[in-house]
């Protein structure tokens, strides 16, 4: 007796291969609302969920951070206007009309605080405990708001002496692009003021700010407004460059008119070359790593 053998699939594969897909089924999973939510990014970007935005900039930010052991950083302010020596001759060079002659002269003259930003950025990476990573972590890292100008000039001090530094960059309508100092990995990009500057401020161990305009004033005032009312640890402000500062903000009429009390005064100090900021920093306590 021959015995008939079945060539075609097992029972069950060929029984699977005549059903049909339940259209029900099919049309949810092409629905919107069966996308992950943390794989919904129409979800994420409503305005219910700004809290939550909000959130994930501080986790994203601080969990980076921290896997990359910085515990303490020197925050530099700063114009993004500012540029090099070498960039603001170029531009003379190359300007033409009064006007543009003119301003060229004035950022020429204004490279000088680009270089100071560039040594102080190299003096406090060297000196500070960024390069020591040996016990495990690294201490006054530079940190900058992470575009050009006094950012980009300290970041590369940091990165000629072969430190890494931070860049807490920020969307803008007009964008501005991170420098091309900051460290690749240590450098982000907010949405929210609020929380870049939480950022800059809170592993902080001192400030140091240079001359700039509305941005540098608000993070300045920001900060020394925390000292004042005891919201932040007590940490050395330089001011660089005394007679701009003078000449713009007359904190003395302040003093005088009763708005600030004489103690505020003390909150900052001026420095004018790189050297003697790092020397006021050291006088005012800032905290080194311990050697060994």
């Amino acid at each position: 007796m021959k015995v008939r053998v079945n060539r075609g699939s097992p029972p069950a594969v060929a029984a699977a291969g005549r059903r049909t897909v339940n259209p029900i089924v099919l049309t949810a999973k092409q629905s919107h609302s069966f996308v992950l939510p943390a794989m919904d990014t129409e979800f994420l970007l409503r305005d219910e969920l700004r809290g939550v935005r909000f959130g994930l900039e501080y986790e994203k930010a601080e969990l980076i951070l921290r896997d990359a052991r910085i515990r303490s950083t020197v925050v530099v302010f700063g114009s993004a206007r500012v540029v090099s020596r070498h960039e603001a001759s170029a531009r003379l060079k190359a300007a033409k009309g009064k006007r543009q002659v003119d301003l060229a002269r004035l950022r020429l003259k204004q490279s000088a605080l680009y270089e100071e930003a560039r040594r102080f950025g190299r003096i406090v990476s060297e000196q500070g405990g960024a390069l020591d990573h040996r016990r495990g972590y690294r201490d006054n890292v530079i940190a900058t708001g992470g575009g050009p100008g006094i950012m980009e000039a300290a970041c590369r001090g940091a990165a000629e002496a072969g430190a890494p530094s931070i860049g807490f960059n920020i969307s803008l309508p007009a964008e501005q692009l991170p420098n091309r100092y900051s460290s690749p990995g240590l450098t982000f990009d907010f949405h929210y003021f609020a929380m870049r500057k939480m950022h800059l401020v809170m592993r902080a161990n001192a400030l140091a700010v240079f001359p700039g305009g509305f941005g540098t004033m608000d993070e300045l005032f920001e900060i020394l407004t925390l000292l004042q009312t005891g919201k932040a640890q007590a940490i050395p402000v330089l001011l660089f460059n005394r007679s701009y500062w003078q000449k713009v903000i007359n904190l003395e009429a302040m003093r005088k008119e009763g708005m600030i009390a004489a103690a505020d005064m003390k909150l900052f100090e001026y420095a004018d070359t790189a050297e003697e900021g790092w020397q006021s920093l050291v006088k005012r306590g800032l905290s080194l790593p311990k050697a060994g």
